[in-house]
């Protein structure tokens, strides 16, 4: 299996995507969001995942 690296766009949504989900714990409140966080975590490294495996994403 060959590597690629993501690319800025791929990496920025995954980084968004984390940092939304880790505000509740440290208090901000996003509404209904907050029950989703470790989900919403999950799918940034997907994100970021796929962006590795999945060349030219």
């Amino acid at each position: 299996m060959e590597l690629s690296a993501p690319t800025k766009i791929v990496f920025i949504i995954a980084i968004v995507l984390a940092v939304i989900s880790l505000l509740p714990v440290i208090g901000i409140s996003l509404g209904t969001l907050g029950a989703y966080s470790y989900w919403l975590l999950l799918v940034a490294f997907l994100v970021l995942v796929a962006g590795n495996v999945l060349k030219g994403i």
